[in-house]
């Protein structure tokens, strides 16, 4: 219980890191994690081709300047939800895991919408002195094959 407990905090922190303080983004990751968005339809063929992808906090904070600083989009607030929160197995790496989210947009002058949906499939480790945990994987796979115009933020 314990185990499911940490995980849960994980997931929940990240998400309310997206939403509300993006350049704490890199701080849930291993310092050489993977990060990938997949369509769905391409995992399930074993095609990774990612929508996105970023190797390494230095990968992600080049994300978050490009949000902040250099791209060109109308303002938009998103916010995550993260169910469904699984191990799937535990590795020598450390444990498998699994959640559903949503992420929903809003905007000044649109109506608020369903951004994405899908799943992430992660690899969690215990690190650093306090041992808390850390993704050193993490795969997002969203459902359905549009790609939206507006992914530039992580999911």
């Amino acid at each position: 219980m314990e185990l499911k407990l940490e995980l849960l905090e994980l997931y929940d922190a990240y998400g309310a890191a997206l939403d509300d303080e993006l350049e704490r983004w890199p701080e849930f990751f291993t310092e050489d994690a993977l990060y990938r968005i997949v369509a769905r339809e391409n995992y399930e063929r074993n095609m990774l081709w990612p929508t996105m992808s970023c190797e390494g906090h230095g990968m992600m904070r080049d994300r978050i300047m490009a949000i902040r600083e250099t791209s060109m989009f109308a303002p938009r607030q998103m916010r995550h939800f993260v169910s469904g929160v699984r191990v799937l197995e535990e590795t020598s790496a450390g444990y498998r895991t699994q959640a559903n989210f949503l992420v929903g947009e809003s905007q000044v002058e649109a109506e608020s919408r369903l951004f994405a949906i899908g799943r992430y499939i992660d690899l969690v480790v215990r690190e650093g002195a306090s041992g808390g945990f850390r993704f050193a994987e993490k795969l997002c796979v969203y459902d359905g094959n549009v790609i939206l115009s507006s992914l530039i933020y992580p999911l």
